[in-house]
């Protein structure tokens, strides 16, 4: 009998899927890309996302360096790559 771990699997099929986008791929629906980090690195996340108290939290930070201008054009995360990561991988 194996022991099944179905949040760790959902989280790294998220994660691969987060991961394996590309800057000129399209968003699908019910996703947004953002770009987090010094080299600006693009995700898609869902937008489900949004409502999670942590991810609010990223976006208040957002709010206050960049206010409503964005200098890529989508919306811009003040944090690090791996910080934003292991959030999503949490979610």
């Amino acid at each position: 009998m194996a022991i099944r771990f179905p949040k760790m699997a959902s989280a790294k099929h998220m994660l691969r899927r987060i991961l394996s986008s590309t800057e000129n791929a399209d968003v699908p629906k019910g996703h947004l890309a953002v770009y987090v980090g010094e080299k600006q690195k693009r995700f898609v996340v869902a937008v489900s996302y949004l409502n999670r108290p942590a991810f609010q939290e990223l976006l208040g930070q957002a709010e206050e360096e960049f206010g409503f201008h964005h200098p890529t054009g989508g919306l811009t995360i003040p944090c690090r790559e791996e910080v934003f990561v292991d959030l999503i991988c949490s979610l």
